[in-house]
This record gives structure tokens, sequence and C-alpha cells, in this order.
């Protein structure tokens, strides 16, 4: 039987690998502009730190997480340790920021990261079970100046694309922790004469994070919660304060908003600012980029008293979205040069050359098959070499090589001698 990739992976293959170069590149570099920093963390945490984080009511923890077993030696008394392929690249970061006592450093903290992220869910167009993701998390900051500009870094990030124009920025407030149990009450008195026709898992979510039942994908559930209070109606002063505070600063960016009060996350640690930016040319999964204020999660971790804020942002919904934009990737770079070997002879010098050349920086190659010269022009050819150079028995005679540009066919002799000096020369 075939071995095949499991189901919602995918390999990406050297022809689309440059469309992953140009939109990595331009992300670090505006995060570079912003003046964010990278961090990198391990593909798997401790499962508790999900738990404890992300939420133990979410999808993402009841039935998404791919879980890790410790091996013991059998007879040993020590319990497995659980660990996880990471869903989400926030929790780990946070982690990352309290284990590395990054809090001591001068604040605020701008971290950003470029990810896998593994999830247990069903593929569909725009969502894979091994995923990327581009991320950005600030820490020490509660002014809603880092709200607006954690935004704006995403939609300059757009605009660099030549996307921001195909996408809305949708903002909401979901609160802090303690209104939120005001608002959870108000939920559950809405949601209570409809309890047992809710799903299995927003009947556990009801007594735990009834929140949660307004992001269920069941229609049922869906149907059940139309009508709901909404946390924007039940914000405490200061989240209300912050709310508008976060608007007038966004307004003096000229970034343009949508206040959705539906917006709740699929995440437990999110506090006050909420946002998502959206698409409508990936079918379904229209949510581009979404993140928000996490304030309190550092101390959940055990860490000292921090606000938060951040991002995430699909890497693959990402490219998606460019190609269904129609929008023009750069051309992957040209081999400089092919050389074109014939003869036992000729085959150490084009070794020499070539080597001389790729310790100049000179991106070179030549053939690895004894494939004839035709053949090797029509490699030459499909590697889109901007250069060919041959050498024969006649070549080593005379100490010439014959160059040929390829774009327009033109040749000329040089010395076989100084060719590599004179070539850096010609394309530098």
């Amino acid at each position: 039987m075939k071995i095949q990739k499991p189901k919602g992976t995918d390999d990406i293959l050297p022809s689309s690998i440059g469309k992953w170069y140009y939109v990595e590149d331009m992300f670090k570099k505006v995060c570079e502009d912003f003046a964010y920093r990278e961090i990198r963390t391990p593909m798997f945490e401790s499962t508790d730190l999900f738990k404890r984080s992300v939420g133990d009511t979410t999808d993402i923890v009841q039935k998404e997480m791919f879980n890790l077993e410790q091996r013991v030696n059998p007879g040993s008394k020590k319990k497995p340790e659980s660990f996880s392929l990471k869903p989400e690249g926030t929790a780990p970061v946070v982690r990352a920021y309290i284990e590395n006592s990054l809090y001591a450093n001068p604040q605020p903290t701008k971290l950003f990261y470029i990810t896998p992220c593994f999830r247990y869910e069903q593929p569909q167009e725009g969502r894979k079970r091994a995923f990327h993701q581009f991320g950005v998390e600030v820490f020490s900051s509660s002014n809603t100046y880092t709200d607006a500009e954690v935004i704006s870094l995403a939609m300059e990030f757009f605009r660099r694309l030549g996307i921001d124009k195909y996408l809305e920025l949708r903002i909401n407030s979901v609160g802090t922790a303690e209104s939120r149990k005001l608002y959870s009450e108000k939920l559950r008195a809405f949601l209570q004469n409809d309890y047992e026709k809710l799903c299995d898992t927003c009947k556990d979510r009801f007594h735990k994070n009834p929140i949660r039942i307004i992001d269920c994908k069941n229609e049922k559930c869906q149907e059940i919660a139309n009508g709901a209070p909404l946390m924007i109606d039940n914000l405490s002063d200061e989240s209300q304060n912050n709310f508008e505070e976060l608007k007038k600063n966004l307004d003096l960016m000229g970034i343009t908003y949508t206040v959705d009060p539906y917006i709740v996350r699929g995440l437990d640690y999110y506090t006050d600012t909420a946002f998502e930016i959206v698409s409508n040319n990936i079918g379904s999964q229209s949510t581009v980029c979404g993140g928000g204020r996490y304030n309190g999660l550092v101390e959940q971790l055990d860490g000292p008293l921090t606000p938060g804020i951040g991002f995430g942002l699909g890497i693959e919904r990402l490219i998606m979205v460019l190609e269904n934009l129609g929008i023009s990737f750069p051309e992957p770079k040209k081999l400089d040069l092919f050389v074109i070997s014939i003869g036992e002879k000729a085959d150490p010098v084009s070794t020499k050359i070539v080597h001389e050349l790729r310790t100049k920086g000179v991106s070179a190659d030549k053939d690895h098959l004894k494939r004839s010269i035709k053949a090797q022009f029509k490699y030459a050819d499909k590697l889109n070499s901007r250069f060919t150079a041959v050498i024969g028995d006649d070549e080593i005679t005379s100490n010439s090589i014959v160059l040929k540009d390829m774009s327009n066919s033109t040749q000329e002799k040089l010395c076989l001698d100084t060719f590599t000096k004179d070539f850096f020369d010609i394309i530098k």
C-alpha cells in the first residue's frame, strides 16, 4: 500500500515555496519596522499549558489537540507526562516570557513568531490539521494605543501585500473576567429554557463558560443563542472607556473598522479588545487574522501581573487569499550560470568553476547525469538560468570558454583561466 501524507496536511513543493518566502520575508520586515523581535518556541508543550490558557471548555482542548504521552520504563512508578503539539502560538510565547524572565527586561516586550501549529479537525478549504501561523505578542502595556498598534501592524502587512482594500477589520470588547461573570449569569438565564436542546459540548459549557455557546458551530446551538444578550452591552465603565479609546486611536491612524458585537474569539484567555480581519475570498472560513487582549493570562500561568495583547494569522489561508485575488508573487530567483561540459576532460574543469563561483555567492550548477549537450541546454532552460557556459576539448585546448546570455542568445568567448573573476564582474 502506497504511503501518503496524513489527512489535513500539505507538502510545500519547490514550485510554490517562493510564495512562502515572499510572505514570510514581508512579515519579518513589517515586524522589524514596528520594533518587534522574533521568538521561537518548541513544537510541543505540556498539555496543561493549553488546558490552563486556551481553556478546557474550548473545542481546541476538548476535541482538537494532538496529544503525546511520555514513555516511561517498565516498572517505573513515574506517571507519564502528557505533551501536546501546539494548537496555537500565544500560550507557548507566554510560557517562554515567564520561564525566561523576559519581564525583567526593559518593557514593553514586543515579540513576533512564525510557527507550525496542529489541530485535529475536519479539513476544509482554508483549514488544515497541520498549518502555519504568523503572530505577534506584546507584554506589559495596558495602553489602548498598544491595541491599536498591534492591529495597525496587521493592516500594514496586508497593505504591503496589496490586499488591505479587500479586507474588513471588525472589533469588539469581550470585557474583563469580572464583568464576564455577571454577563454569564444573564446568558445562562437566557439559555436556561433551551438547555436540553443544546449539544453535549454546550451543555458542559453552560455551567463552565456559557460565552463559548455563542461561538458554537452547531446550527441548533446557533439558533438557540440567536437574540442572546451581548457582552458589549454589559461592559464595565473601564472596559467601555478602553473600547472608546481604541476606536479613537484607530481613527487617528486612519484605519477603518466595524464594531461586531458577536466576535468572542475561540479562546478563553481574551479580555476587553477582540478583533478579526476577514476576507470573502476563501469560502466559509473568512477570518484571515484574529486576536485581542489577554490581561490575566500571564498570572494564570504563574507569572507576574502582566497585561498582554497579540494576534495570530494563518499563512496557508493568507496565501489562498492572495491567489484568489490574483495578487502576483515575485518571480523565483534565476540561476546565474549553468556550466555545460562536453567530454571527460571538461567535467573536472566545470566542477572547479562551479565551486569557485558558489564560494563567491554566485548561484551555479552543472550536469549531474552525463546528458548530451542538447539535453544539458534544455535542462539549463528549465532551471531558468541567466547564462550558460560551454566547455569541451576545443575550449580546453584554446584556454577559452563560450558564455551565452540566455535572455537574448548572444554569446562571447572568455579566457578560461580568468573566467570566474570575469563572470563575477559581468553579473555584479
